[in-house]
């Protein structure tokens, strides 16, 4: 059996990849929205950051614009522009999973889904995404972000693996 053969017996389903990719989309949603919630409730009576070591605190912060703050002092439109757009990635990036299903495809695809769900709950819930995690390096602070955002980045890291490490398609000239 040579390799191209090999890998279509062993490749996922796109009914397999899809429940692989809905199982973290469902987990990373839900762990971000429980995240935020703990931290909410948290605030609510501690309204004072917490250190928690010398490089990182538990801040509660809300970001109505998208990475870094861009587009934070926008008009109240780019909320729904924002959730919009959100929406139509996870769209498209479910499409594309169904048509090219793969192990680490769906492991990213449903990280990434999952972060943008959950921050899109955040713009519909509360009008902004809920960011509380707090690095920096003594004075210099990354901007706080979340456990969606988290997971956004290493799908996006996925996503860039595994094209990086894909096998050459056998196409016809």
């Amino acid at each position: 059996m040579g390799h191209y053969q090999r890998s279509l017996v062993s490749a996922p389903t796109a009914a397999r990849a899809l429940t692989v990719a809905g199982v973290l989309i469902a987990a990373v949603a839900g762990l971000d929205q429980l995240s935020k919630w703990a931290v909410l409730a948290y605030f609510q009576s501690q309204p004072q950051a917490l250190e928690v070591t010398g490089f990182f605190n538990l801040i509660l912060t809300y970001n109505t614009g998208i990475s870094f703050g861009i587009f934070r002092d926008g008009e109240a439109w780019v909320r729904w522009v924002l959730i919009a757009v959100s929406l139509g990635i996870v769209a498209v990036l479910l499409a594309w999973l169904r048509r090219q299903p793969g192990r680490i495809l769906a492991v990213a695809i449903g990280l990434v889904c999952g972060g943008a769900l959950g921050n899109v709950a955040d713009r519909i819930l509360v009008g902004a995404v809920i960011d509380f995690l707090d690095f920096h390096l003594g004075a210099w602070h990354w901007p706080a972000f979340n456990l969606a955002d988290s997971a956004i980045f290493l799908g996006v890291l996925g996503l860039i693996l595994d094209g990086l490490f894909q096998p050459p398609s056998s196409s016809k000239k």
